[in-house]
């Protein structure tokens, strides 16, 4: 891959953990970073989806990749009960409404947990690598995550510029990613947030 865009890691990081959301948003994003330079951990956080075995699906498919890399994957305890608490009452938003705020200061909150626990001066996630995502959203709920720790700089990158976004979907058809067709939780199917991968 060419050198599509100047990285720019805060502060010169190398220790950065990359939230990983699923294998077809992580694609062009793992490849960028290895190629130049940074091998990221891989944070599985995920415990907005269901049913457990599309979780373990989705998990599976970010570890078959991340191995091509030799990078580490790191999942975190899958809490189902505790994401439904934080989307109580939002049920019935749309995707990009106040339900997939929460969703991700939940998520990011616990890998910005764990980088503080662990000694990693960086956090960045996968999702904001998809269109049918507010980046707008990503970035203020990982700005708020890392703002409960100390430690722990907030990496809010735009991964879809650049061509990452044409590569996330090269990679996607090469690897054979499952297919997924929705964001995760029950939520997202029940309001028509259906999404194929090619546009996660």
């Amino acid at each position: 891959m060419k050198k599509i865009f100047q990285i720019e890691v805060p502060g010169g990081s190398g220790k950065i953990l990359l939230h990983a959301c699923c294998a077809p948003c992580s694609g062009a994003i793992v490849e960028y970073l290895v190629k130049h330079g940074v091998r990221p951990v891989i944070f599985f956080s995920n415990s907005n989806i269901t049913p457990f075995d599309e979780y373990s699906h989705r998990l599976n498919e970010c570890i078959r990749y991340a191995r091509e890399f030799g990078l580490k994957v790191v999942e975190d305890n899958y809490d189902h009960d505790s994401w439904l608490t934080c989307a109580a009452g939002l049920e019935t938003e749309p995707e990009r409404g106040a339900r997939c705020l929460e969703c991700f200061k939940h998520r990011l909150l616990r890998a910005a947990q764990y980088a503080a626990a662990n000694g990693f001066d960086v956090l960045t996630t996968t999702l904001a690598s998809s269109r049918w995502k507010s980046l707008e959203q990503v970035n203020e709920a990982g700005t708020w995550a890392c703002a409960q720790v100390s430690g722990v700089t907030w990496w809010g990158q735009n991964w879809r510029k650049g061509g990452l976004q044409d590569r996330r979907n090269e990679i996607i058809r090469e690897q054979n990613f499952y297919n997924q067709l929705f964001c995760g939780c029950e939520f997202s199917q029940r309001t028509g947030s259906a999404e194929p991968s090619e546009a996660l």
